[in-house]
């Protein structure tokens, strides 16, 4: 059974969101303010803080203010802990596979004489 790992809950937690993935996506092009950020989503600012608070919580975002306005910009290996993960995932399925490949190889051999 895989161990828990709270940080990684929380960055599939800030994946979950449209919003969220929006704005990381709009991050991987460079940093940007958080009125750049805010403008294509019809929301209020305060819930629009939110999804950077979660975002910030995850690691996946860092923001620093710049005189009156907050930049944020996505964190160097933001996603090390999902691909690390993933990777386990396929791995383990890649193996299960292999092992269902070989049964079924197996019958048909077996069928065969």
């Amino acid at each position: 059974m895989a161990k828990y790992d709270a940080k990684l809950d929380a960055v599939f937690t800030a994946l979950g969101d449209p919003t969220r993935r929006e704005i990381l996506s709009r991050l991987a092009r460079g940093p940007a303010s958080v009125s750049e950020l805010a403008a294509p989503h019809d929301m209020a600012l305060p819930s629009f803080m939110g999804h950077l608070r979660k975002l910030e919580d995850a690691r996946l975002i860092a923001t620093e203010k710049q005189g009156r306005t907050r930049i944020c910009r996505l964190m160097p290996d933001a996603f090390l802990p999902v691909t690390g993960w993933l990777e386990e995932q396929r791995a383990l399925w890649e193996g299960r596979l292999d092992q269902f490949d070989d049964y079924v190889t197996q019958l048909a051999r077996k069928r065969e004489k």
